[in-house]
């Protein structure tokens, strides 16, 4: 009999850092690096929103961030999103492992195809007075907002050292060769989004957890500046993307795109490390300069689904809002996207532009494990199976050298633990 079981694992980059539209900065005695952010944009005609998820878990009191924006955003247009909702978009659309069941080679009957299963693992209310002296640094306070538990100013600024020079008299430890990139989006006009945790209002909440902050905005323009969040790397950073429109995928407009190895069957150990096979497939099929696909489907319907579809609440929460409550099935009116980057300081050297694509094409990265019969072989199907799943295995030993660059020596070890002795 073949059974289907699916499992969609998260990944977690334990030795990479993640890159972010912004960059950190610390408290003056404090040292804060990017870690595993993520990106939702959600774009619609010209409109933008953009929800900023972190998972910074030190010390409130250190965290601060600073993003470009191309506007002075107003209240209305800054709130904080629930970190479950972007939980679910990363798990709805992450890489999944697909394993199937080898029926019994000893049966004369056909096999009976079962509903698959699907398995997830689990993975004051006053803004402080700014300090003397910022419109001598050519420094301009464009807007003070409390949003949930941060403090947000908006600030514009003429030259990038006045910029660095207020922002350290806040007490804070801007990132070395932030003057040299802060000018080049003065030069853009851009204004600089500046949030805070505000730690009072914060300690009196019931949320234990910073949640991720959302802005929206109309611009021409549908990018992603990439530049400031560079500063804070020690070395690889991952960005992740998950960006909804209302039809067609979205792609790089000023670099080049692919896809990542998908429907790749892979032998049954990689059920147990999974997030280190894909971790070292994606180094490897990351070419330079170029933003990797690894999910783009209408999110009315998937195969095989990870996770349920975000509901009409969650999507609204992101920024759908041309979901309309009455229809049945309110997800099938958004396309789903996700994008990956992986990079260090010298590569991509401009902010990221996008496009939306009328390409509706279905894609997911799906990786095949198909598991051996674990019952009598002594009959004559058995025999014949044994030859032909000693093939498979051989094969699918190859083909995760090939995409992880692994030792041969050590595949092999891995299997030898993982399958019965006949099948060696």
């Amino acid at each position: 009999m073949l059974r289907s079981l699916i499992i969609t694992l998260a990944i977690f980059w334990s030795t990479q850092a993640a890159a972010f539209c912004g960059f950190y900065v610390a408290r003056e005695d404090g040292e804060l690096y990017n870690e595993a952010s993520k990106v939702v944009f959600v774009r619609d005609g010209n409109r933008s929103r953009i929800t900023m998820a972190s998972d910074y878990t030190g010390p409130t009191s250190e965290f601060a961030m600073i993003v470009p924006t191309p506007t002075v955003l107003r209240e209305n247009q800054i709130r904080t999103v629930d970190p479950a909702t972007v939980a679910h978009l990363e798990n709805y659309t992450a890489p999944r492992l697909v394993e199937y069941f080898d029926y019994d080679p000893c049966q004369a009957v056909s096999p009976i195809l079962e509903a698959p299963v699907m398995m997830i693992e689990e993975s004051s209310n006053a803004p402080a007075t700014p300090p003397r002296g910022a419109r001598a640094l050519g420094v301009r306070i464009e807007a003070e907002y409390s949003v949930g538990d941060y403090d947000i100013v908006i600030l514009s600024a003429q030259q990038s050292d006045g910029l660095a020079t207020y922002l350290r008299q806040e007490n804070y430890q801007i990132p070395d060769g932030a003057e040299n990139v802060l000018a080049d989006y003065i030069a853009m006009d851009m204004k600089f989004f500046v949030a805070r945790v505000n730690l009072d209002r914060h300690a009196a909440s019931e949320a234990q957890e910073l949640r991720p902050l959302q802005i929206s905005f109309r611009s021409r323009n549908f990018m992603l500046p990439l530049q400031l969040g560079k500063i804070n790397s020690t070395g690889t950073q991952d960005l992740l993307m998950l960006m909804l429109t209302r039809e067609g995928r979205v792609e790089a407009e000023n670099y080049d795109n692919a896809r990542i190895p998908s429907n790749v069957s892979v032998p049954t150990f990689v059920r147990d490390i999974f997030p280190q096979f894909y971790r070292d497939m994606f180094a490897k099929a990351a070419l330079p300069n170029t933003v990797m696909t690894e999910y783009a489907w209408d999110m009315g319907w998937c195969d095989p689904c990870a996770d349920d579809p975000l509901d009409l609440f969650e999507l609204r929460e992101l920024g759908a809002v041309w979901v309309k409550s009455a229809k049945e099935n309110p997800s099938e009116d958004v396309f789903v996207t996700r994008l990956h980057i992986q990079y260090d300081k010298d590569d991509f050297p401009r902010d990221l532009l996008f496009r939306v694509t009328d390409d509706s094409e279905n894609f997911q990265g799906r990786y095949i494990m198909n598991v051996p019969y674990d019952g009598d072989l002594t009959c004559e199907g058995g025999a014949e199976y044994i030859t032909r799943k000693r093939e498979e295995i051989r094969a699918d030993a190859i083909r995760v050298q090939e995409l992880t660059n692994w030792r041969p020596s050590d595949i092999n070890r891995l299997i030898a633990g993982s399958v019965r002795a006949e099948l060696r």
